[in-house]
């Protein structure tokens, strides 16, 4: 998947706008762009089908109208992509806007417990997204001929199991077809439904909100539970945004409104005006608007759409997971760039093996995309909610809006957000639980690993030397000097670090500089070279050495030791030695955390990847000291 630069996103021309849109094609809009797969399938098949009856079809084609426009088109295209982190997009993003307008220590752990809760969603949603969308588009073999209805599981199970294995590859090579393959689709989605349009141009009255108004009416609280298969219709809505730094806003908004949402809506309108004509057909009406002999042609498409679509998931939550290690909500994992040129291509094996387990444990458990869509839409409309109330802070904090437009801008959303998320609560017991307890389990893990490193760092910093008294005892008692750079990586740069004290303990001397090093994470994505590094030369042949990362940029510490040349720190790599304090954690009665919390935090860090690997420090220039520390 190609991704832009984002400091060029203002400065494009009309000319160089369509050819990005058309790459967005290709990652944003895969998961939005298959819903018409099974959407109106479910809305009269599912656990809540309603009656087809010609009102209910242009009632419910009124509602995915004004659900696409007023979620998708205003919400998140007109609004919340303005509010943006340097060009970043996502509910992290969003997250660390409202937490910059924040003055309230109360509130703004709310608001990041809420913003964490609604990424940690995102991973139900990885899980969901490729196992429903795939079995979806394979389930059309059955309209084919029903001999391949017992082949339908297994063949997904192994176009699944296929994707998440070339992960490790990347998706440089075949991201190059991403987009025009989904130009493809929507225009074939396009076709199709306006063949049955022109056929039944009755369903056009569906722009009417009217009709919309009038199916609550008649079928009252069934009604209402119908939300909850209408809500497939938008599903993906909120990768639009996140995506948004790999693209831009103005991309995003042509592709969406000049091409996608029109070609979207086209072919749910030809599957109502299909069920209108013939009611037998919402038994699958996307495939039975395919001419007979096209149907397998249609089903390969279906299924290289349904991979593009998974695949934007899949790298989401690799993306994601490489935030939350860098904001310090996640351990060291071991993560691999799968492309020399573009950054954001990476590929995390725990990640990708987690995702690939949970998804095949869905499609063994509920085997069809009726089945899974039960577990659809709880996990999406809850992150929705969350992002209308951080927005609604970004509005009013940062954009400064008067009450009155904030309060309605809140109003309008959350009420959409929140009836939408209700219809699907009914669905918990029959699926929905499944996307809830993984988010309730990944939020779980980032908290413990957020508050156990807080708990880790305060009692590490009360056994710490302060550092201008170490170096003030240097004078009275100076031990013997080697040639050298000794990098002391540290996370208190006022106190004087464990593996400092056990070097000297041990070898009895000290490096002629010694360089200590602080990393410093930002909530913004990127940093620049010119921010990268600041020394500060201290007494005895000391230097303090800060280096600031994006929560995007990827940490080399050797590289950044490099810059510190311009401020009077000139740095050999091969003269240096990188010194890691490698901690046993023991807990303990008395500590801030829970026992369970601590335990947990304990085996977390026991498993995180090597420091020396994350910050890119050649092995060959690492010694680590170990020490115990009780939690």
């Amino acid at each position: 998947m190609s991704s832009v630069p984002v400091e060029g996103h203002a400065a494009r021309s009309n000319a160089q706008v369509l050819p990005v849109a058309l790459a967005a094609m290709g990652v944003v809009f895969g998961d939005i762009g298959t819903s018409p797969l099974y959407t109106m399938k479910e809305v009269f098949n599912g656990p809540h089908a309603v009656p087809v009856t010609p009102d209910n079809v242009l009632g419910i084609l009124s509602l995915v109208f004004w659900a696409l426009t007023i979620v998708v088109s205003l919400k998140y295209v007109v609004y919340i992509m303005r509010a943006d982190n340097r060009g970043e997009g996502g509910i992290m993003a969003l997250t660390s806007l409202a937490l910059r307008t924040n003055k309230s220590p109360r509130l703004g752990t709310v608001m990041a417990a809420l913003g964490l809760f609604g990424a940690a969603l995102f991973y139900g949603d990885g899980v969901i997204t490729p196992a429903i969308s795939v079995l979806s588009a394979v389930e059309g073999l059955e309209v084919a001929t029903p001999a391949f209805r017992p082949y339908v599981a297994p063949i997904s199970l192994v176009v699944l199991t296929g994707l998440f294995v070339i992960q490790r590859s990347g998706t440089a090579r075949v991201g190059a077809i991403f987009g025009p393959v989904m130009l493809f689709w929507f225009t074939t989605l396009g076709v199709l439904g306006a063949m049955n349009v022109v056929r039944h141009p009755d369903v056009l009255q569906a722009f009417n909100p009217i009709y919309a108004v009038r199916f609550f009416a008649d079928n009252h609280w069934h009604g209402f539970l119908a939300l909850g298969a209408v809500v497939l219709a938008i599903t993906g809505g909120e990768a639009l945004y996140a995506d948004m730094g790999h693209f831009g806003r103005r991309p995003i908004k042509v592709a969406w409104f000049g091409y996608v949402f029109p070609a979207l809506y086209l072919n749910y309108l030809g599957q109502g005006a299909l069920i209108l004509a013939d009611p037998s057909t919402v038994k699958n009406p996307f495939y039975l608007l395919v001419p007979d002999p096209l149907v397998l042609p249609m089903v390969g498409l279906s299924t290289l759409a349904t991979i593009i679509a998974s695949q934007a998931v899949i790298s989401g939550a690799f993306s994601l997971t490489k935030q939350a290690i860098q904001l310090g909500y996640s351990p060291r994992m071991h993560v691999v760039h799968t492309s020399d040129k573009e950054v954001g291509q990476i590929y995390v094996p725990n990640v990708n093996w987690m995702l690939l387990g949970a998804v095949v444990a869905l499609v063994l458990g509920f085997h069809s995309s009726s089945a899974l869509a039960s577990a659809y839409g709880i996990a999406v409309t809850l992150t929705m909610m969350i992002d209308t109330i951080l927005a609604f802070v970004v509005v009013r904090a940062l954009w400064q809006w008067g009450w009155a437009a904030a309060v309605t801008f809140l109003t309008l959303f959350f009420v959409v957000d929140f009836a939408f998320f209700s219809a699907n609560s009914v669905k918990i017991i029959d699926g929905g639980w499944f996307p809830l307890a993984m988010g309730l389990g990944v939020h779980t893990l980032l908290m413990t690993w957020k508050k156990g490193r807080e708990a880790l760092n305060e009692r590490m910093r009360q056994d710490t030397m302060p550092l201008n008294l170490f170096i003030q005892s240097m004078f009275h008692d100076p031990p013997l000097r080697v040639p050298g750079t000794g990098v002391f990586m540290t996370t208190a740069p006022d106190g004087v670090p464990r593996a400092l004290l056990h070097n000297m303990l041990h070898n009895k001397v000290l490096h002629a500089r010694v360089v200590l090093v602080n990393v410093i994470t930002e909530d913004i994505p990127f940093v620049t070279d010119a921010e990268r590094v600041r020394v500060e030369e201290l007494d005895f042949g000391f230097y303090r050495v800060f280096v600031r990362y994006g929560f995007k940029d990827d940490p080399d510490i050797p590289k950044a030791l490099a810059m510190c040349e311009d401020q009077g720190l000139p740095f050999e790599l091969m003269e240096a030695s990188f010194f890691l304090g490698r901690e046993t954690l023991i807990p303990r009665t008395g500590s801030s955390m829970a026992l369970w919390r601590e335990k947990l935090f304990i085996v977390m860090f026991r498993n995180a990847h090597s420091a020396a690997d994350f910050f890119c420090i050649p092995p060959n220039r690492v010694v680590e000291f170990g020490t115990q520390i009780e939690l």
